[in-house]
């Protein structure tokens, strides 16, 4: 398949695409295939998970990730851990061959390589873990997002016997912008593999839909759509990293902003800089003052 290279076409793709997305046009448009909640199975007991995560020139941000489920492992319920990658990413490549060799009760890694430009389109990996899945729920999340104490254990309790699209932590626990100069944000692995963050520089925020990182869907539900499988402009390869204006897409196409669920133990590391973006020097710094100051002003929004 021909990569996305942004020209007009896409351009206008994308704007449709997102005005949809706002409930402007219905979303039996393009999605009819959901299941209705009494055709979902309403699982109990011991449940399977899997958490599905990208990276791209992020290995610091994974290796926190990956760290905080080799500290915090489950106990009522099977993790399967699928990651993203590009084999050139030598960085993350080499980091998930490190991880893989840890055993786990109740936990299965699987790291899953793409070609770049299919990687730099996250609905595409996100899609082909939907359709594939065995789990009674997947959660679509990024590598900056951390699982730490009673994480997984109290999504276990939460998630008895519902048939929801959609659910979301009703509480994450987020850093400051942190910049590049942080150490925190370069742990060597080399050094120390497993590592982790001093709980105490989070603070919680509530939210209010099933954000991007955030995204819990029934397993049922993503076998029958995927992750915007209906959309063929979110399957295509794209020649840069694109933003992930799917996200939105997903609540539409799914008919569900989320239900919030009250799960602990849900981090989230919060940086200025976007490493997976190539651009000039100045460009990338002024990417990271806009975005340090839409923070402040979102912060100042955002419940406590």
């Amino acid at each position: 398949m021909v990569a996305d290279d942004g020209g007009l076409w896409s351009r206008l793709q994308l704007w449709y695409y997102r005005i949809a997305a706002s409930g402007c046009i219905p979303r039996t448009w393009h999605e009819r295939r959901l299941p209705p909640p009494e055709a979902r199975s309403a699982r109990a007991g011991h449940l399977k998970l899997e958490v599905v995560s990208h990276c791209w020139r992020y290995a610091s941000f994974l290796q926190y990730q990956l760290s905080s489920i080799v500290l915090f492992p489950p106990n009522d319920l099977d993790l399967c851990v699928t990651v993203y990658y590009a084999e050139e990413d030598a960085a993350t490549r080499d980091l998930l061959a490190r991880f893989g060799a840890i055993e786990l009760p109740r936990v299965r890694w699987n790291w899953q390589a793409l070609p770049r430009e299919a990687l730099f389109r996250r609905a595409i990996g996100r899609n082909h873990a939907a359709l594939a899945s065995a789990a009674d729920w997947i959660w679509f999340t990024d590598c900056d997002l951390m699982f730490r104490e009673n994480c997984f254990d109290s999504l276990a309790a939460a998630l008895q016997n519902r048939r929801d699209a959609l659910v979301f932590p009703a509480v994450e626990s987020c850093t400051p912008l942190l910049s590049d100069t942080d150490p925190s944000l370069h742990p060597d692995p080399e050094q120390q593999l497993v590592v982790d963050i001093d709980p105490d520089r989070f603070s919680a925020r509530r939210r209010s839909r099933a954000t991007g990182p955030l995204q819990i869907v029934h397993g049922d539900v993503a076998r029958a759509c995927g992750y915007c499988d209906a959309i063929a402009y979110y399957q295509k390869p794209a020649t840069r990293w694109q933003k992930a204006h799917e996200d939105r897409a997903l609540r539409w196409l799914l008919g569900s902003q989320g239900v919030a669920l009250e799960i602990a133990g849900v981090y989230r590391l919060r940086h200025a800089s976007k490493g997976r973006y190539t651009g000039t020097p100045w460009m990338n710094r002024l990417r990271g003052a806009l975005r340090s100051l839409v923070s402040r002003w979102q912060e100042r929004r955002l419940p406590r």
